[in-house]
């Protein structure tokens, strides 16, 4: 399947500026970060010339692909990259906050080095840099691929996303629907469930998107389907005594920016309109009421990883209220589980709202992992931290009087290189011994991966981690 990358541009020739030197080019960008024109005179690349490429059709508002060629460009500022209908027709600019055909480009590959491409215009010509100061569409593009064509440029991908968005997406609506429903069908199965009852578990923690609630006809890209694959693990659940805990982990217009959170694009919207927080909490009443009366419902947990400081204490707090009245109003015995932020903040900020709420637990994640300074650390100074930070860490955030704490994820993973099975044996039972003094007990990430020690399953089969 394919997924929807971010793209640098870079334009090899300026006017016969860079005539041989494809190396020293300059990049394209959208001047101040966009609402002007575009230019070619970046000597460097940030995050101004690193352009949101989309495919683009129009689908409730949402943008997808025509083929596998069109696109849409969305810049820094969040406007799209178009040709200037109010001049002369052949100017570049970015100044549309919604794309429509003349924000519609065509990239064509050179058969010969994939990495050099042109852009067609939908006015028919192709993009050139005439000067650093000058990009236009009016290029024939009949001048071969060589560095003296101001209409060639080179194309990097500086890094995708994988998510069910891109996935779905990717596939596109004639062939989604079948991969996704025999994943479904195949890749968590009922015997996955008396696995985790045979192996001292007593709990799941299922993330969902807040397309289920649409379910079997949520918008495009996503397809039918994970009600389904929920309701089936509800049933399977009750069967071997297990509890469930639903967590929202893609919230409409992403919490967060990142692939499980269903962006489309790096793009985190979430919580910057009152529709946004409108919208998750009719997701959160869809799936209380649904579930309110199985034995096995055993918490809502209302939103996955909201990152700081763009889902703002205010907005979280605005939600995390509306959120457990919604949950509130079909059950009063599940437990509300309230993500604390992730990025700059106070790990008790939530502590004067969810202290108020009976039956609350706050959800706290750690992981040795995705920051810089566990890069170089030795396997006996990763499980001192945990003994020692993360005991700290979890200690400062349970209080007698306060909300419950859950340890929602952790893995027994790291930085070190070279590592053996007894490392990862210490790191799984230290891991273990601290996080399970959690006074609403912990949850790994994940059960199944085809990365070995991110799997719970692969753990326990290989004598990894002995619950």
């Amino acid at each position: 399947g394919r997924v929807d990358p971010n793209f640098r541009i870079r334009a090899v020739n300026l006017g016969g500026w860079l005539v041989t030197e494809v190396t020293t080019g300059k990049y394209l960008s959208a001047e101040q970060g966009g609402g002007s024109i575009i230019v070619a005179n970046r000597t460097t690349a940030s995050g101004w010339e690193t352009f949101r490429v989309m495919e683009a059709i129009l689908w409730s508002e949402q943008l997808w692909r025509i083929d596998e060629t069109a696109f849409n460009f969305r810049v820094f500022g969040k406007q799209f990259i178009g040709v200037d209908t109010d001049g002369n027709g052949i100017g570049i600019v970015a100044i549309s906050k919604a794309p429509g055909h003349s924000e519609t480009f065509e990239i064509l590959r050179n058969s010969d080095d994939k990495n050099r491409v042109r852009i067609k215009a939908p006015n028919g010509y192709y993009l050139q840099a005439k000067t650093e100061e000058v990009v236009t569409a009016d290029s024939q593009g009949n001048k071969g691929w060589g560095d003296d064509d101001p209409s060639v440029f080179v194309m990097k991908m500086t890094g995708r996303l994988e998510g069910e968005f891109q996935v779905t997406n990717g596939y596109g609506p004639e062939n989604a629907p079948q991969v996704m429903r025999e994943h479904w069908r195949t890749f968590i199965v009922e015997k996955d469930f008396k696995f985790i009852s045979q192996n001292g578990l007593n709990a799941v923690r299922i993330p969902v998107g807040w397309w289920i609630a649409s379910d079997p006809t949520p918008p495009p890209p996503f397809v039918g389907g994970s009600l389904q694959a929920l309701d089936n693990a509800f049933q399977w659940a009750e069967k071997y005594g297990l509890k469930v805990i639903i967590d929202l982990h893609a919230a409409p217009g992403s919490q967060n920016g990142w692939e499980h959170s269903g962006s489309r694009d790096s793009s985190q919207e979430w919580g910057k309109t009152d529709e946004t927080i409108t919208q998750t909490v009719a997701v959160i009443d869809f799936l209380a009421s649904r579930y309110a009366k199985s034995p096995s419902l055993y918490a809502v947990e209302l939103i996955n990883e909201p990152l700081s400081p763009g889902a703002t204490l205010s907005s979280v707090i605005e939600y995390y209220k509306a959120g457990y009245a919604a949950v509130r109003r079909h059950t009063s015995t599940a437990f509300v589980v309230m993500s604390n932020r992730l990025g700059p903040m106070e790990p008790r900020e939530l502590f004067p709202m969810a202290s108020g709420f009976k039956r609350s637990v706050i959800d706290v994640h750690y992981y040795n992992l995705f920051e810089d300074m566990f890069n170089n650390m030795t396997v006996q100074q990763n499980i001192d931290f945990v003994y020692n930070n993360r005991s700290s860490q979890l200690n400062y955030v349970t209080t007698s009087n306060g909300p419950l704490t859950f340890v929602g994820e952790w893995v027994a993973e790291w930085q070190v290189v070279g590592a053996g099975k007894e490392d990862y044996q210490r790191l799984a039972e230290a891991q273990m011994e601290v996080y399970g003094r959690a006074s609403f007990g912990w949850a790994y990430w994940t059960l199944k991966n085809v990365n070995e020690h991110w799997s719970l399953e692969w753990m326990i089969n290989n004598g990894y981690i002995k619950l």
